[in-house]
């Protein structure tokens, strides 16, 4: 098992008991819990962000820096809570993409309270084949008057 280290991870626990985001001791849910995960020649991230008016996300890069900003509006300050659990007002993610990727073309979709992001993996980035050639190769163009390239 690989272990990382969080610098923020205690101040996390402390600062949720302190203003009561857990109820059990437990850890609190994130306003927008996300997967990321890479799939061929490009990264998808998944953002639920149930509730939430697709009108309201703002999702941009800035630099190497990809942000995505939701609101969520409170509902029914005329009705009598009883109980409360969905967070409301401004929620954002900020992530700082590696190297390597295209950032001209990254793609958001959005579909049941799900917003994905397809990011595509720079054509300088992506594996390529070498070819090989043997010396006999290259002595054989030498001959023909081409040169070997090196």
């Amino acid at each position: 098992m690989v272990l990382t280290f969080d610098p923020f991870r205690e101040f996390d626990r402390l600062a949720g008991q302190m203003l009561g985001a857990t109820s059990s001791g437990g850890v609190a849910p994130i306003a927008m819990p996300m997967d990321l995960y890479r799939s061929g020649d490009h990264f998808v991230l998944h953002c639920d962000l149930a509730g939430i008016d697709p009108g309201s996300v703002d999702v941009g890069v800035d630099g190497r820096v990809l942000t995505i900003r939701a609101e969520r509006s409170p509902r029914g300050e005329e009705v009598q809570w009883l109980r409360r659990e969905r967070a409301t007002g401004t929620f954002e993610r900020r992530l700082t993409l590696g190297d390597g990727l295209d950032l001209e073309h990254i793609s958001a979709t959005w579909k049941d309270g799900v917003l994905t992001l397809t990011i595509p993996v720079a054509e300088a980035a992506k594996p390529r084949r070498i070819a090989i050639t043997t010396a006999d190769e290259q002595s054989d163009r030498v001959l023909e008057g081409q040169t070997a390239d090196v």
